[in-house]
């Protein structure tokens, strides 16, 4: 019985081949549907094989999709609605129904189906070496050569947000000696040649100004005037 059918479980895999399956591995899932139908077969029941065999070849096949055939964890319900929602797109040989038509059509509200056609990217993954477009000389690029890299500019543009806002409570005086202590990197005793203090003073200048700075940051953005 399960050689003459083979070729039943081969039509209903090839059914549900999307081209990214391996119909090999679709017609295994589906041989394994029909073993099964031979087993709980009753031909006392007056039913043929084929009517039985069908439902149970298929439900293998949908086990299959909805168990292994994502790339991360979905919950049941929504990988039962999306296999809804894809055969009934595959149904419309191309065109596009609209969420409301495919809720109809599924017995979905329109929600779970937005919910069930954004799931569906969950099924496959791409690798990162996967090439992204096709160029005219050389290599196409990969999808790792697209992604970014970590910006130490955004971390520096919340510091300087930050030095900003503390910066007011000091006055002008203190906060040019901050800027060319360490923005330009004056040696105390250069700062204090500038602005005329010894360099004991702008020790302790630099020291009060930090302090401040420190208590306003502890104190939050309220603190600064």
């Amino acid at each position: 019985m399960v050689a003459r059918h083979l070729g039943l479980a081969r039509h209903l895999a090839l059914r549900y081949s999307d081209g990214m399956e391996p119909l090999d591995d679709l017609v295994q899932v589906a041989s394994v549907g029909l073993i099964k139908a031979v087993d709980r077969f009753d031909e006392t029941r007056g039913v043929s094989f084929t009517t039985f065999a069908v439902p149970t070849i298929l439900g293998e096949l949908r086990r299959h999709f909805r168990d292994r055939g994502w790339a991360i964890h979905v919950p049941r319900d929504l990988k039962e609605a999306t296999l809804k929602v894809n055969r009934v797109l595959a149904a419309h040989a191309g065109r596009a129904p609209t969420p409301a038509q495919l809720a109809a059509e599924t017995g979905l509200t329109v929600e779970a189906v937005l919910e069930a056609l954004e799931a569906a990217g969950a099924q496959r993954t791409l690798s990162l070496d996967a090439p992204v477009g096709a160029e005219d000389e050389g290599e196409s690029p990969t999808l790792l050569d697209r992604l970014g890299g970590a910006d130490d500019g955004l971390d520096r543009a919340s510091d300087r947000a930050t030095l900003a806002r503390l910066s007011h409570v000091l006055d002008d005086r203190e906060r040019k000696i901050l800027r060319l202590r360490f923005e330009e990197d004056l040696t105390q005793s250069e700062i204090g040649a500038q602005i005329g203090v010894s360099q004991m003073q702008v020790s302790r200048l630099i020291r009060s100004a930090l302090a401040r700075m420190r208590a306003a940051a502890e104190d939050g953005p309220a603190a600064a005037p």
